[in-house]
C-alpha cells in the first residue's frame, strides 16, 4: 500500500513500512511540517501493527536531510531547542515506537538530522555518504539531550571533533566507531536495508518489541529503579502468555517457521 503527503512518501508491505523524505526543494529539512507528516504516519503505522520502519530518502539522494529548517528557529532570544521543539518530539516517537526503526542513509546528514538518524534502532549508509553536525557553524545553543545523543552514540573523542569542527565524517568512519550498522555500495543500499527489516519480521514483534523498550532503558540509565523493573517483568509476563509464545515454541518443535501475528 503506497501513499504521499505534501512532503513524505509512504509504503507498507509486508509488515515492513517505509517512509521517504520527499521535500528535495528544502534538501529534506526538518521543518514542523515534515515531522507531523512523519508522527501522524507512525502513529497510523503502529496501529496497523507495522514490525519495521525504513526511514529514507530517495533513491540518488544528495542530501539525506540538512537537519533543522533554520527559517523556522527564532531570532527573538528564545530557546531554539526546547522539549517541545518538533524534532524532539519526532525523537521520542522513534525511541517509543514499539518496533524497530531502520534509517537507510543516503547522501549526507547535516545537524539535527544526525540525531534523527542517531535515534533510530539501525543504521545502513552508503559508504558515500556523510555526517555533520554543524550547531557550532551555524551558531545554534543545541541542546543538552541532543549533545547526550552524540556522547552515547560516538563517544567523547569523535563526538568533542565532529561538534568542534562542524565537518564532515564518512559512513566508515562511523561504521568503525560502532555508530553506523552497516556501511555498503549504493547499488546494495536498499538490498541490505530490507534484508535487515525481512530478517527482523520473520521474529516475534512481542519480543522484539520488548527488547528495543529493555535497550532503550538500560542505555538511558545506570540503574533500573523497582517501578521499571516491575514494568519490563509485567511486559515480559505478556509475551508468556501470549498465542505468539505459543505459536513459537510449537514451530520450534514441528521444525517450521513460525506464523507470529502479534497477540
Amino acid at each position: 500500500m503506497e501513499s504521499e503527503m505534501a512532503l513524505i512518501c509512504t509504503e507498507t508491505s509486508d509488515g515492513i513500512g517505509s517512509i521517504t523524505l520527499n521535500n528535495p526543494r528544502k534538501h529534506n529539512a526538518l521543518s514542523t511540517a515534515l515531522i507531523e507528516e512523519i508522527c501522524a504516519v507512525m502513529e497510523q503505522m503502529r496501529q496497523d501493527d507495522v514490525r519495521v520502519v525504513i526511514l529514507r530518502a530517495p533513491a540518488g539522494a544528495k542530501v539525506f536531510s540538512a537537519g533543522h529548517d533554520i527559517g523556522e528557529l527564532p531570532t527573538n532570544g528564545r530557546d531554539p531547542l526546547t522539549y517541545n521543539d518538533p524534532l524532539r518530539l519526532l525523537v521520542r516517537t522513534i525511541e517509543h515506537f514499539p518496533a524497530p526503526v531502520i534509517a537507510m542513509v543516503e547522501g549526507s546528514v547535516w545537524g539535527g538530522a544526525c540525531e534523527l538518524v542517531m535515534s533510530c534502532d539501525l543504521i545502513v549508509a552508503a559508504e558515500d555518504s556523510t555526517f555533520a553536525i554543524t550547531p557550532a557553524k551555524l551558531g545554534v545553543p543545541y541542546n543538552i539531550s541532543g549533545i547526550q545523543r552524540f556522547l552515547k552514540a560516538g563517544g567523547m573523542t569523535l563526538c568533542v571533533e565532529m561538534l568542534f569542527t562542524a565537518q564532515p565524517s564518512s559512513a566508515r568512519r562511523l561504521l568503525d566507531r560502532g555508530i553506523v550498522n552497516h556501511a555498503v555500495p549504493r547499488d546494495q543500499l536498499e538490498i541490505v536495508t530490507k534484508g535487515i527489516a525481512g530478517q527482523i519480521v520473520k521474529n516475534s514483534p512481542l519480543v522484539v518489541s520488548l527488547l528495543k523498550e529493555e535497550l532503550r532503558l538500560l542505555s538511558a540509565a545506570h540503574n533500573l529503579g523497582p517501578e521499571t523493573f516491575e514494568r519490563v517483568q509485567a511486559m515480559r509476563r505478556e509475551i508468556y502468555d501470549s498465542e505468539d509464545y505459543q505459536e513459537g515454541i510449537c514451530a520450534f518443535h514441528e521444525k517450521r517457521s513460525p506464523q507470529f501475528r502479534g497477540r
